[in-house]
């Protein structure tokens, strides 16, 4: 079980590194003017979204969902603070597909937002990753 839950933690890290770094691409992105940046842009958050961070969040969910099934369902199923883990989560991935919405936007030329918006939008996980740590961890309710 210890096997299942360090690589969950793995690949929980390499998610949300990604969830860091995407949006901290587009403030650049954002910021540039000339085509070269843009073209080069379009390929590095490609790659990231693509690459690292959506299979990333998928082997993170299949870890968690394994590690749900064997045997924290039936212990912490009546407990809040995997509710609100779980919350978080699909909060979580909420936030992954509107990066994945953004990407496109991006891709095809078609963003409206300004750098401010996605310098306030690269803040948004740190708040999921603390709120999940510390229900994963402390267990509060």
């Amino acid at each position: 079980m210890l096997w299942l839950k360090a690589l969950h933690l793995i690949f929980m890290v390499t998610w949300f590194a990604g969830l860091f770094y995407l949006p901290r691409l587009f403030v650049y992105h954002a910021m540039s003017d000339d085509e070269i940046s843009n073209e080069r842009f379009k390929v590095m958050e490609r790659k990231l979204f693509y690459g690292i961070m959506t299979p990333g969040m998928i082997i993170t969910f299949i870890f968690g969902i394994w590690m749900l099934t064997d045997y924290a369902w039936e212990l912490y199923s009546a407990t809040g603070w995997l509710h609100a883990k779980l919350t978080l989560l699909a909060i979580s991935l909420v936030y992954h597909a509107y990066c994945g919405k953004w990407l496109l936007d991006f891709k095809h030329d078609r963003n409206q937002r300004s750098h401010v918006f996605y310098r306030w939008m690269n803040e948004v996980p740190v708040l999921f990753l603390v709120g999940i740590i510390i229900l994963a961890v402390v267990k509060p309710f």
